[in-house]
């Protein structure tokens, strides 16, 4: 009689590396002074700088991880310096979309 071959063992699952939550500073530009905070009771998240005191604040859901209020921030701040060619902020409705 012949023996039993054993299951082989299942690969060990990977970590998943942490995302940061210290970044740089749109404002000021120093590295790792701003800290993401997320209020999960609150549904509400906070990015502040400690070297310059700028901060913003968001709603977040479940999924929300601090790189997305970064993201937001920046992604506000970059939509606040953009101007339009007379020196009007450019709104997102008088954005033309054209399809392509």
């Amino acid at each position: 009689m012949g023996k039993r071959k054993s299951r082989a063992k299942p690969p060990p699952k990977k970590r998943m590396d942490k995302l940061d939550t210290v970044f740089s500073c749109p404002f000021c530009n120093h590295g790792t002074s701003v800290e993401c905070r997320i209020d999960m009771k609150n549904l509400i998240g906070e990015a502040s700088c400690r070297i310059c005191q700028e901060n913003f604040s968001t709603t977040v859901t479940a999924l929300t991880e601090p790189i997305d209020i970064y993201s937001e921030w920046i992604d506000e701040c970059e939509r606040v310096n953009t101007v339009d060619d007379d020196g009007v902020p450019v709104e997102d409705d008088d954005v033309d979309y054209r399809p392509r």
